[in-house]
């Protein structure tokens, strides 16, 4: 009996996803370039299972059943490619090359088109859970050759998480990288929540002076709440987690976030398509300021920065911090879905992004509960445009407005820095303000550079320019776009 399906990389995701596959019937053929990983694989954790071991490419593609579908879990990029022209030589026509690595979606484009060209089929896959997800059920976010979809479906959506309805956590996205680029976003609205957390925290620790243990039942409570969401569960964990000498392990870790590229890339798409993804693209910023450490250990002391405590009921500052943090994290979503609408606009991916939220719900690493909610949104607009204006997000936007300000007020007046928190309240204050003094700015533009204004008593579309000093000309430069 051949294989359903082969996976190439034995890493910890390649080989939690294989078991995966494992443990709902299918029988999977695993290959890695060194042998020796093949062995100790087969020998350890899939020892007893139907999973067989191929010790190269051609006897992995002879091991599987036709269409052979044979899926990447290798490091994005050039690796991709050359495991690419290794196998295409290998394969026939209507076979299917599955990436599930955190690929930038135009690599993912330029290789739908590369292997149509040779009648191959290429899915192009996001999956998310870390570990544990890829072992027992991750969000699954497939794009690509929508031929090869049916084949693929039943495995993806029997390993993928399930929602408490038991709907998979998996479904097609669309043509060519629209499920990496959706991945993309995932990662970035990660980004997002996760600099939201640590805004919370560190208002509660330096801020209200509470201990880890206080700031742990918080996080607990909290996720009882609208706020219910995986990212608030192991937060509260990690507050909780003592070292060996009894005291917190968080505050014994260096104060350097890593990133990998994925929250980078979505700042710079946004930037590309003219969406104002401000609070995601702070996150990205905050991690690349956190890594500048000797250079503000100096300037700490140079300036003597020192936090104030906040005064006032402990457990009103709280609350206050709740709704900051919930609104905050609407908008955080909000804006990500501004992105994928434009991007779906700009390459005729026709996204749902009702099952979008759909495939969020479980298993990806910013699952949480008002998920369900974003779906119900789109499933009632299809065509919303921004997720605050449906009636249950304006809701909560609305009743956090008092809190979210004071919290925003009082993290400047006390020098916390909070910068996804604080631009999340300003970028909603910017959208929801009919009038914004661009009129000024773009008087500027035509002042110094000829490059035309359009006039509020005058059709959209009809462009003019002002000789404002005398000696300008009466030239325009260019017409802008707005």
């Amino acid at each position: 009996m051949k294989g359903d399906i082969g996976v190439i990389g034995l890493a910890v995701m390649g080989q939690n996803l294989i078991l995966n596959m494992n443990d709902h019937g299918y029988k999977v053929v695993a290959h890695n370039r060194t042998a020796e990983k093949v062995d100790e694989f087969l020998q350890g954790p899939a020892k007893g299972t139907n999973i067989v071991g191929a010790y190269s490419l051609q006897e992995l593609v002879d091991k599987l059943e036709s269409p052979r579908k044979i899926m990447l879990m290798v490091r994005a990029g050039d690796v991709v490619d050359s495991f690419i022209d290794k196998l295409v030589p290998l394969l026939d026509k209507g076979d299917i090359i599955i990436d599930g690595g955190n690929t930038n979606f135009p690599d993912t484009n330029r290789r739908v088109a590369a292997l149509k060209e040779k009648g191959i089929h290429f899915i192009g896959s996001g999956v998310s859970g870390g570990e544990e997800g890829a072992r027992f059920g991750p969000s699954i976010m497939p794009g690509g050759s929508p031929e090869a979809w049916p084949f693929v479906k039943p495995i993806f959506q029997a390993i993928s998480a399930k929602t408490e309805n038991d709907e998979p956590c998996c479904d097609w996205v669309g043509n060519d990288g629209a499920g990496h680029f959706v991945k993309m976003v995932h990662n970035g609205i990660e980004y997002g929540d996760m600099q939201l957390i640590t805004e919370a925290y560190q208002f509660m620790k330096d801020g209200l002076g509470m201990t880890h243990d206080e700031m742990q039942s918080v996080f607990i409570e909290w996720n009882k709440t609208e706020l219910n969401s995986y990212l608030v569960e192991i937060t509260s964990d990690i507050l909780g987690y003592k070292d060996t000498d009894g005291e917190p392990l968080v505050e014994k870790i260096l104060d350097t976030a890593g990133q990998k590229g994925t929250g980078k890339w979505t700042g710079i798409n946004a930037l590309d398509m003219g969406i104002p993804l401000t609070l995601i693209t702070e996150s990205v910023f905050a991690r690349c300021l956190s890594s500048l450490k000797d250079q503000r250990v100096e300037a700490e002391e140079l300036f003597g920065k020192k936090e104030s405590i906040v005064e006032g009921d402990k457990q009103v500052w709280i609350e206050a911090l709740r709704q900051a943090l919930l609104a905050s994290k609407i908008i955080s979503y909000a804006q990500g879905f501004m992105l994928m609408r434009e991007a779906s606009n700009e390459n005729g991916w026709d996204l749902n992004y009702g099952n979008v939220a759909l495939m969020w719900r479980g298993g990806c690493i910013i699952r949480s509960a008002f998920l369900s909610n974003i779906r119900d949104a789109y499933d009632i607009d299809p065509e919303l445009s921004f997720l605050g204006s449906d009636s249950y997000f304006k809701g909560i936007l609305e009743n956090s407005m008092s809190a979210w300000r004071k919290v925003a007020a009082k993290s400047m007046d006390v020098g916390i820095p909070m910068p996804s928190m604080t631009s999340a309240l300003t970028f909603l204050d910017g959208y929801t303000t009919a009038r914004l003094p661009a009129n000024l700015l773009q008087a500027q533009r035509d002042y110094f550079g000829a490059h035309t204004y359009e006039r509020v008593d005058k059709p959209k579309g009809e462009f003019f320019h002002t000789n404002w000093t005398g000696k300008g000309g009466d030239v325009s430069s260019t017409t802008y776009n707005s």
